[in-house]
């Protein structure tokens, strides 16, 4: 568990040669910086975390163990950069007052409010530092996340023990010599390309200079950001290295181990690196207990580690049979919301191992295939066998098949999970249900599925039920029967109707036609009339004359004068 650093000597061996003003050497010692953190809300479970409080090494709250980054830090008045980094005011610093435009920060380069208008127009909108905004927590966020405070000056190291101060020194000066600076917004002299994204910056567009990069390099205002975490260089604060920006954060992480848990770099040549991380020796530590894990067995939970204690009394779950702990040691074998020992997931009656094999569960204790079936498995309505535990089960309404019984009782064909018909007790596929229970027409045979017609009990399709005589359909129309079978209208008259003795047509008598018969002729009521005057005799007497037709009295007492 414990290396020595590759990295801890790499800085130093990189500046052997340098000369270092003492002014620039000792400046970082003097820094105040006034990040507010006591009592922040807390972003990530605000309604459980009372604000934040340190603990004593960890950069994580003592009450919700989130980072303190997730906190709502402030500073307790606006900053300039520079005077967080112990940086002398120059004159590319920005003489603007940033409060009277409604700033936290405004960059360094732009002399009128209409330009840093333009400035701030090029940024994403959450990012702009407008006071009151969400852009304001953005950077004071950003200015505790890529300006750590503990990077900038030993007034905030709690870990750098006394032998290695001299390097600490060493790094914050060859740092600031070398490769910290802020850069600063100027017109494009010539039309170019964004070190970043390689678009085109066109002569007298805006973009950002980082002198220590280069003088001839620009960059779009939203391209100024760091190699590594690709955010936005805060109030345009970068470092060099190998020919690329950083953040300083991800600068000293290029040179330095950074510990996980204190956030502090470390210069000790002695450090521990676990779970792909760099921790000081003291600091790997139990993410409950804080007890020291260098050299010892730990388990990981949700990318925390802790010693095996810990992770039992907080996380192991108790056996249901036995009801110890299950140590990390033993296999835990789980059903539902209960867990066992391996050694106790037994039946609970005939007690034999139930691991790797079928078991049934029955009022929260669990039986072999044997011991379940003999007491708790119910039957099957088809063969009135009883459900092996593992068995599928097929089941409708109250009653319940293996699969294999589950079938049409006319075909026996397996019905699974097609569709099928029950009636009474018995279940049928919808083929056989067919051929043994459905309506068929009387005169074609074939089912009736649909709109079917019924005469004199018997069924008919709509289709099939026509006149005996002419086959027109009589679904929906008038007819009449003879002998049992229908007849349209018209033929029924043709063919069995009376016929009047006056018109010669058939008196059909549907709709209630009414009729005069006499001897053995026949009349419509509208064609029984005197066959003089032509006046109707209905309901009046008549005579009949030598030619056998039906006249009134009048017209035969004037024939018999006449004559």
């Amino acid at each position: 568990m414990l290396t020595l650093s590759a990295k801890s000597e790499t800085l130093v061996n990189d500046f052997n040669d340098l000369s270092i003003k003492n002014d620039i050497y000792d400046s970082h010692k003097s820094l105040i910086i006034n990040e507010i953190d006591d009592g922040a809300d807390c972003e990530n479970c605000p309604s459980q975390c009372p604000g934040f409080k340190a603990h004593e090494w960890r950069k994580t709250c003592q009450a919700c163990k989130c980072p303190r980054e997730n906190h709502e830090i402030y500073h307790e008045q606006l900053q300039n950069v520079k005077e967080r980094l112990g940086f002398k005011i120059d004159s590319k610093t920005s003489q603007i007052d940033a409060k009277k435009l409604g700033y936290t920060w405004t960059p360094p380069g732009i002399l009128t409010s209409s330009k840093i208008q333009r400035y701030f127009d090029l940024l994403p909108q959450e990012k702009v530092p407008k006071i009151g905004s969400t852009g304001e927590k953005y950077r004071d966020k950003q200015l505790s996340c890529q300006l750590p405070r503990q990077d900038l000056t030993i007034n905030y190291c709690k870990h750098v023990d006394a032998e290695n101060r001299a390097s600490y020194d060493d790094f914050i000066s060859a740092r600031n010599e070398l490769a910290l600076d802020v850069g600063f917004v100027r017109d494009a002299s010539t039309s170019g390309k964004c070190s970043t994204c390689t678009e085109v910056i066109n002569q007298g567009e805006m973009c950002v200079n980082a002198p220590k990069l280069s003088d001839e390099l620009n960059f779009h205002p939203r391209c100024f950001k760091c190699e590594s975490c690709d955010e936005l260089l805060v109030d345009l604060t970068y470092c060099v290295h190998e020919g690329k920006l950083y953040c300083e954060r991800h600068y000293a992480e290029n040179l330095k181990p950074r510990c996980h848990s204190c956030d502090e770099l470390i210069f000790s040549g002695e450090y521990t690196k676990a779970m792909s991380k760099d921790w000081h020796s003291g600091h790997f530590c139990c993410w409950n207990c804080d007890e020291s894990l260098t050299g010892q067995r730990y388990v990981l939970r949700d990318e925390h580690p802790y010693c095996i204690k810990c992770y039992e009394s907080v996380f192991a779950n108790t056996c249901e049979e036995c009801s110890t702990l299950i140590g990390i040691d033993s296999k835990d074998l789980s059903y539902k919301d209960k867990h066992w020992h391996e050694a106790c997931f037994l039946c609970n009656m005939c007690r034999v191992s139930l691991v790797d094999k079928q078991f049934g569960s029955k009022t929260d204790k669990i039986y072999c295939g044997n011991c379940y079936d003999s007491q708790f498995a119910s039957r099957c309505d088809g063969c009135g066998e009883v459900f092996r535990a593992g068995t599928k089960k097929m089941e409708y309404k109250t009653r319940q098949w293996h699969e294999k019984c589950f079938c049409c009782n006319v075909c026996k064909t397996p019905i699974g999970t097609k569709s099928f018909i029950p009636r009474e007790q018995d279940i049928y596929c919808a083929g056989c249900y067919e051929d043994k229970f459905a309506t068929r027409c009387i005169k074609c045979k074939k089912v009736i599925t649909t709109g079917g017609v019924t005469y004199k009990n018997d069924p008919f399709h709509r289709e099939c039920f026509v006149c005996t005589h002419c086959e027109t359909p009589l679904a929906g129309q008038r007819f009449t029967s003879r002998d049992e079978k229908p007849y349209c209208a018209d033929c029924f008259g043709d063919l069995f109707a009376k016929r009047c003795t006056s018109c010669t047509k058939p008196i059909t008598g549907i709709g209630g036609t009414k009729f005069i018969s006499f001897e053995d002729r026949h009349w419509h009521n509208d064609c029984f009339t005197c066959g003089s005057c032509k006046t109707s005799l209905v309901g009046r007497g008549f005579i009949t004359d030598e030619e056998d037709d039906i006249i009134c009295p009048d017209c035969a007492k004037a024939k018999l004068m006449a004559s």
